[in-house]
């Protein structure tokens, strides 16, 4: 059924990069504007990006607008978030989640950014 993958997150200094990946299966890729979020140890889900089904509209939070980068390749069934300048609080668990409707519906299982030196 829907699957919602996510893998690219490891350990990097503070100015390093990461581009993180998921994979959706499952349903139509193309249909559905996706999101990432974030989690840091002890605080709640943090939208850091979002995007609509086609690609074409995006937006970020405050606190990454200019670092991190969300896209979508929808022939892959893949959106990706390419994270720039890391600092250490963007450290936390990265999700990759499928939006219906005002619903954030679908959770993959995440993947850890650590930045730290």
């Amino acid at each position: 059924q829907v699957q919602l993958v996510e893998s690219g997150g490891d350990l990097v200094q503070p100015g390093g990069s990461l581009r993180l990946s998921c994979v959706g299966s499952g349903f139509t890729f193309s249909n559905y504007a996706m999101r990432w979020y974030r989690q840091a140890p002890g605080k709640e889900h943090e939208l850091v990006a979002r995007i609509s089904s086609d690609g074409s509209q995006t937006n970020y939070a405050d606190s990454v607008k200019g670092r991190f980068t969300i896209s979508r390749d929808n022939a892959k069934n893949t959106m990706y978030l390419q994270m720039n300048s890391l600092k250490p609080e963007d450290t936390g668990v990265y999700y990759c989640v499928r939006r219906i409707l005002a619903f954030d519906r679908d959770w993959g299982q995440g993947t850890q950014v650590t930045v730290s030196s």
